[in-house]
């Protein structure tokens, strides 16, 4: 009974203090308390580490396509031979084993001969890649509330463009830096002090600094939503130091002992590999949080605060999606995205997709087939009538009504609830879509209560 009182207790002092009375000071901090609870939260409730488990497997067997394309590229520019590093630093926490284990690696991308497996082996080995990192995208869509998958046309086009230009960028971007550094000027500054002591304190930062620059672009890239360069770069700070350290960690006391090897014999070295790509998915699955609830803050709460829809809301922001979406068709202007029109309303794009989805489903709009799937106006919005949109939003999705002779046999109450009816209709009687483009929109009063 005391412990519950104190676990009471504990709980009003995160998420009932009122923060705007608290001293500058102590701000940070309960703002800190509140983020290592939901992280904390996230893991305990094992969605986390159920997808990174998922993309543990997923990566055994698409890890060999995924550099096997990627050296195809990098041979094309004459910089294959730099792909070795990379995959031992990698595979640094795994001690001596992993020297063994990067040399296996690379053998099976050296006898994959992409020339000659024909268009079908090309194929699935261009799919096998691909669905790796589609499922990649829906992990971090499910930690941004994100409800729609990139399209099939997005994956192909966006994921390969990665996969091609990447690679040849980073290792370019290396050989540039590379370059610079063995310049007879950046040398002879080596040489004075402090400028030495400068230079070797940085190369000591160098690795944390690119894989912190790596994390931050994949946690812009890969969610199907627009992500603030602030938010993803907190995220990939936070998960480029701890991905550091975990490998350091891992170095010291997993592969140091020889449990592992007494238990697994020859399977030890698979077992740590399995372990080390599920701490690495873990950390960048943990990464994509913190960039989530820093540019979300609204979404520190107690329980995972998935966004709740009233009536009210859904028409309010169906009729917001209508209007941007009719005015900018009538200016000739591009029509918006799912993630344009989160961005543009403010409201979270969770709560963008499920209204999409009804609208999309009732044929009030429609998508272009590019790759960008621009929304369009599917009806003449001359032809849609408020008062039947409005009832069709209401009805949406429903999959039970109360059988008609219930309200039949109580008089007083049908006639209520048509009353009700009446007094929402009457208002919009004759009015079409089109005026309410036309006209000055009225004034929507909406609190944040309504769709969260």
């Amino acid at each position: 009974m005391e412990i519950d009182t104190v676990n009471l207790r504990i709980n009003e002092l995160i998420w009932e203090t009122d923060v705007s009375t608290l001293p500058l000071w102590k701000r940070p901090m309960l703002h800190l308390v509140r983020f290592l609870y939901v992280l904390g939260r996230d893991l305990l409730e094992g969605q986390l580490t159920l997808r990174a488990m998922s993309l543990v497997y997923t990566t055994l067997l698409s890890l060999v396509p995924l550099l096997a394309i990627s050296f195809s590229v990098l041979k094309a520019f004459g910089v294959h031979n730099q792909m070795e590093p990379f995959l031992f630093q990698f595979l640094a926490p795994l001690g001596d084993k992993g020297l063994e284990l990067g040399r296996e690696i690379i053998g099976f991308v050296e006898n994959v001969k992409v020339g000659v497996l024909g268009s079908l082996g090309l194929g699935m080995l261009v799919y096998t890649v691909i669905s790796l990192l589609h499922k990649i995208e829906l992990s971090f869509n499910f930690i941004w509330r994100v409800n729609q998958a990139r399209s099939i046309a997005q994956r192909f086009t966006e994921y390969l463009s990665v996969l091609v230009i990447g690679p040849f960028l980073v290792f370019s971007a290396l050989g540039i830096t590379a370059s610079l550094l063995n310049h007879s000027l950046v040398q002879s500054l080596i040489a004075v002090e402090p400028f030495g002591i400068l230079f070797h304190a940085a190369s000591k930062l160098v690795p944390y600094l690119l894989v912190i620059t790596a994390f931050t672009l994949t946690y812009i890239f890969m969610p199907n939503t627009r992500v603030r360069f602030r938010a993803a770069l907190a995220g990939g700070f936070v998960a480029g130091i701890l991905w550091q350290t975990s490998g350091w960690a891992f170095g010291l006391l997993i592969v140091g002992s020889s449990n592992y090897t007494a238990i697994y014999s020859s399977f030890a070295i698979l077992v740590l590999f399995m372990l080390w790509l599920f701490l690495s998915w873990l950390i960048l699955l943990l990464g994509s949080s913190i960039a989530f609830y820093t540019q979300y803050p609204e979404h520190l709460s107690r329980q995972r605060n998935i966004t709740r829809l009233s009536i009210r809301a859904k028409e309010q922001i169906a009729l917001l999606v209508l209007h941007e979406v009719v005015q900018r068709h009538h200016r000739g202007d591009p029509g918006p995205n799912n993630q344009d029109l989160a961005q543009i309303l403010g409201i979270p794009q969770d709560a963008v997709d499920r209204v999409l989805d009804l609208l999309l489903e009732q044929g009030l709009l429609v998508t272009t087939s590019g790759a960008a799937r621009r929304l369009m106006p599917g009806k003449d919005p001359h032809a849609v009538y408020l008062g039947e949109l409005m009832e069709g939003l209401r009805g949406a999705g429903e999959s039970f009504r109360p059988r008609k002779h219930l309200l039949q046999e109580r008089p007083g109450l049908a006639a209520l609830l048509s009353s009700l009816d009446d007094s929402r209709n009457v208002p919009l009687r004759g009015r079409t879509l089109a005026d309410l483009v036309n006209e000055p929109p009225p004034a929507v009063e909406s609190s944040q209560s309504d769709y969260t």
